[in-house]
This record gives structure tokens, sequence and C-alpha cells, in this order.
């Protein structure tokens, strides 16, 4: 069995996949592969993920140029989550969030209610184009 058939692919071919910065193990997002795209990310060593939205790979950073550079790729216990642990680039401090945030886990419920904990590095207006948005 090849080590892409081992990992448990939902009803629709994807499987989630958390982005974890190396350096500081900052969770970073949350996304999606089909076999394409963990078979892209493994072959170049930059995140490749599936964009249910859109339905087609998305190379992270290619409209940003917030790239993604893969040191690792583990798969955890039961086979259907996938970790990637990545430098991300292009802008310091690093940006994963489409939102210009560093993580796109910024919201900390506290007091009843969802607060933003973490600050826009970069407006999103200036990091996309405006047909470009997510």
């Amino acid at each position: 069995m090849s080590w892409i058939d081992e990992v448990k692919w939902d009803a629709q071919g994807l499987v989630p996949v958390i982005a974890q910065e190396a350096a500081s193990n900052d969770v970073l997002m949350f996304a999606w592969m089909d076999r394409e795209a963990l078979l892209k990310t493994v072959e170049s060593g930059r995140a490749v993920y599936f964009s249910r939205s859109r339905q087609k790979l998305w190379f992270k950073g290619e409209e940003s140029g917030h790239v993604q550079l893969v040191h690792e790729v583990r798969l955890d216990c039961d086979n259907d989550v996938v970790l990637l642990k990545v430098t991300q680039q292009g802008h310091d401090p690093s940006i994963a969030c489409h939102t210009g945030r560093h993580s796109c886990f910024f919201q900390l419920y506290r007091d009843g209610a969802w607060q933003s904990v973490e600050p826009v590095l970069k407006n999103p207006e200036s990091i996309y184009s405006s047909a470009n948005k997510p």
C-alpha cells in the first residue's frame, strides 16, 4: 500500500489539514487537501490545498504572496487529519490569514462573546486584488 493510500479521505475525497508554524508552534490555519494537493505539497515542499468554494487546487500564497514552505507532513493516529509544519513567508511578522492576521484563530471566547485578540498586520485590501479576494 502506498503512503497516500493510508490517508483516510472523506466522502468528497478530502482530508482536513492544520498548518502549524515550525518555529513558534502557532496554529496558523485549517484547510482541506485532496490527493493531488497532498502529492503536490510533498513534491514541491510548498503548501497546496484544495479550495472547496472554488473547487480547485489552491497554492497558498498564489495571490497574497504569503507562501508556506513545508518542513514536515504528519498524519494523526486515525490517519484522518494532516498536520503541516511550515514556515510562513511573504511578510514579517508572518501572515497566514486572509484577514491580514498572523493566524486564522484570532477570535477568543471571553465573557460570553468572541473577541479579536490578534492585530491586523496588513490590510487585506492591499493583499488581494478586488477580483481575487477569497
